[in-house]
Parts: structure tokens; C-alpha cells; sequence
């Protein structure tokens, strides 16, 4: 099957699993872990997934389809928020004793909010932009090595966008400063930990589908969603 509009089983299941990893690390960030010395965002359990799935399906069905998948997530995100702050303004019922901690699971702040779907974007794009110009200029070897430049640049991007929009006035500049060079580095080497199941999930689809697209001639305008 080649890059044409068919979408397959394959993608389907990916894209599923993308929206639900996106959905469940955005609650997740309300909460900020301590691992030993170490401070992150318990979004850190899933969110670095839906960058691995970026990368399967920059790498087997190529940019547009990725756009596709990125813009999907980002509207189902918005869409489980909004929801969620409907619930939190409806009145509880007298004798339900949970609200308070619904309300801070679901009561996502604005600012959290904008702070997320920002850095999603700018982040997941950058992680797509990076595959894709790193396989054609690399005649499409040495996946792995984009796999992990592309996880850096886009949790960089990611980081540098969610932390100061999200934590400014509320975190120390040192704490800010931390908690992003963890989170870099600490989902860098999520991708590089399951790597080899990684490229073992690209060969099996390729092998699968029988594509392999190169973004040639693509208009990597991130707005194009519906040019796939």
C-alpha cells in the first residue's frame, strides 16, 4: 500500500493509542512525582509514547499522515478538557463526597491547559519535521538515530514551551530550570530504552502494509491537515 488516502488497520490502532496516551499524560500532569532526587510530571508514565507512535508513523506513512494524527490528538485533548470543565461546573450531588479531588483531577487551570496544548504542538511537529528531513537526507537509514535526535528536539521544544507558560510565579527559576532538563532527558532515554522494540514495531508494519514513504515534495505547513 503506498501513501495514498486508504487508511490502514495499522494506523488506526497507532492513532487510537496516540489520543488515549495524550488524553490520559495531560490529567496526569496535574500531579509533580519525586523519584529519588529527581522531579518530574507523572505525565512522564505515557506522554513519551505518543512520541514513539509520532515516529512510526512519520517513519512508515510519512509527514502528511503524521500532520493527520497530531491535529486528531490535539482536538481529542481539547475536546476531553473541555468536557471535563463542564463536569467540574455542574453541581455535585449532596451526598457525593469526591468533588474536591474531581475537581482537581478534571478542574485543569487555563493556564495548565493553554500551557499544554502549546507545547503539544509545537513539540509533536517538531518531532515529525525532524524524522522526516533526517530520512530523506539520509537516504533512510539509521532509524535510530533519528528517532532519538527527533524525541530530543521535540521534548526540548515541548519543555521550553510548558514549563514557563504553566509554572512561572508558581516554581522557582532553578526548580523551572530542573524540572525541564529532566523531563529532556529522562523521556530522551525512554525512547532510547525501548528502542529496540521501537524499530522491531516500524519493521513489522512496513513489512505489514509494504510502504516506506519519503516526504518528497511535501508542504510541511502544519495547517494542511487534510492534504494526506
Amino acid at each position: 500500500m503506498s501513501s495514498s488516502k486508504n487508511v490502514s488497520l495499522s494506523l488506526l490502532v497507532l492513532s487510537v493509542v496516540f489520543c488515549v496516551c495524550l488524553v490520559a499524560s495531560n490529567l496526569f500532569e496535574t500531579k509533580l512525582v519525586q523519584i529519588g532526587p529527581i522531579s518530574m510530571t507523572a505525565g512522564f508514565l505515557v506522554f513519551p509514547i505518543s512520541y514513539i507512535i509520532n515516529d512510526v508513523v512519520a517513519e512508515v506513512w510519512g509527514y502528511r499522515k503524521v500532520r493527520l494524527l497530531i491535529w486528531l490528538g490535539f482536538f481529542m485533548n481539547f475536546l476531553v478538557v473541555a468536557i471535563g470543565q463542564l463536569a467540574v461546573y455542574l453541581p455535585a450531588a449532596p451526598f457525593w463526597k469526591g468533588e474536591e479531588h474531581f475537581d482537581f483531577v478534571f478542574g485543569l487551570a487555563p493556564r495548565i491547559a493553554c500551557a499544554s496544548f502549546i507545547a503539544f504542538i509545537i513539540g509533536s511537529f517538531l518531532n515529525a519535521w525532524v524524522m522526516s528531513r533526517m530520512k530523506i537526507s539520509d537516504g533512510g537509514k539509521h532509524f535510530s538515530l533519528r528517532a532519538v535526535v527527533s524525541t530530543l528536539v521535540g521534548e526540548t521544544g515541548d519543555s521550553l514551551i510548558f514549563f514557563p507558560i504553566a509554572f512561572w510565579g508558581l516554581v522557582s527559576m532553578t526548580e523551572m530550570l530542573k524540572l525541564m532538563a529532566v523531563q529532556i532527558v529522562a523521556k530522551t532515554l525512554y525512547e532510547i530504552i525501548v528502542l529496540p522494540i521501537t524499530i522491531r514495531i516500524v519493521k513489522w508494519v512496513k513489512h505489514r502494509e509494504q510502504t516506506d514513504v519519503f516526504d518528497h515534495n511535501v508542504d510541511y505547513r502544519i495547517w494542511r491537515v487534510f492534504d494526506v
